[in-house]
């Protein structure tokens, strides 16, 4: 893949503000919650947000849990419950969403004790909600009120302004805009944002992109390419063999799919489409593309 196409900048004027934004309004914040993706925690993970939230009580979801290992998602729990309590989430299906509010209530628990003791009875509980765009927060939102408090979209960076949504008694959330960064740590950070539909897909090409993802999913999860496109045993053990076999896979994959142009060569952008949807919509199987390391 060009490299030169990874190193891009989609870091907008106006997330320099964003970021300010948030530094003034966490003055007030008892509780943050960091939302990330289940299937790449690190890479759906801005540096940021770490150190802006230093000081402050952490909850971390790992969202969209239900598309990734369910196996990978429980070490994921495990390595991230050391730096704070760590909730599995799904925000379509709803699991999990019930156990934050407990969270929030059980990581201030001390803090509520010592304003009982000066008097001071059912004091409201600020959370903020922190995340990259394309995690789930709206959704997430959505279901922990009850409601269609925010606008949802299926595209990055649909939340614009702030707001205060009630999701409890003595709860009430700040959405955020998703946070970006200026610049990415590696290619493999940039390409799994990619993967997962974060960075959007005019930014960098289509066909780029699948081809990437294919490489991923022809060395770590072959049996899910077979079994989702009808690939036999003699075709995968045919590709194996070639000088370039993802791009022979990417070609077996438009054949059966139909993505065939006049004359009968394949529609590299359809069968990138097709491959890069049935990916995000996980018809290729529960796939976790990161693994917490020394687990």
């Amino acid at each position: 893949m060009n490299e030169n196409k990874l190193n891009i900048n989609w870091f907008p004027g106006h997330m320099a503000k964003t970021r300010r934004q948030i530094e003034d309004d966490l003055k007030i914040i008892d509780v943050v919650i960091e939302l990330l993706d289940a299937r790449i925690p690190l890479a759906s993970r801005n540096p940021d947000i770490k150190r802006l939230t230093k000081n402050k009580k952490r909850i971390i979801l790992l969202n969209k849990c239900d598309l990734a290992n369910e196996t990978i998602n429980s070490k994921w729990v495990n390595y991230l419950s050391k730096e704070a309590p760590t909730i599995l989430t799904d925000s379509n299906s709803g699991k999990g969403i019930d156990k934050v509010s407990k969270a929030i209530e059980n990581i201030m628990a001390d803090e509520i004790a010592k304003q009982a003791a000066r008097g001071r009875i059912n004091k409201t509980i600020r959370v903020m909600i922190l995340g990259i765009p394309n995690v789930g927060k709206s959704s997430f939102i959505n279901r922990i009120s009850k409601k269609n408090s925010t606008e949802v979209g299926n595209r990055p960076g649909v939340t614009k302004s702030k707001q205060w949504i009630r999701i409890g008694k003595n709860q009430e959330l700040l959405d955020t805009p998703g946070v970006l960064w200026p610049k990415f740590e590696s290619d493999e950070i940039a390409l799994n944002l990619a993967f997962t539909g974060t960075i959007k897909d005019d930014i960098l090409e289509r066909t780029e992109i699948a081809y990437e993802l294919l490489k991923v999913l022809y060395k770590n999860h072959k049996i899910n390419l077979q079994e989702r496109y009808k690939i036999t045993d003699e075709e995968l053990a045919e590709i194996d063999r070639k000088m370039n076999p993802i791009y022979e896979l990417m070609q077996l994959i438009a054949r059966k799919r139909g993505a065939i142009v006049s004359g009968g060569n394949t529609d590299d952008e359809k069968v990138s489409r097709i491959i890069l949807d049935d990916f995000r919509n996980c018809k290729i199987g529960k796939i976790s593309l990161e693994q917490p390391k020394g687990v």
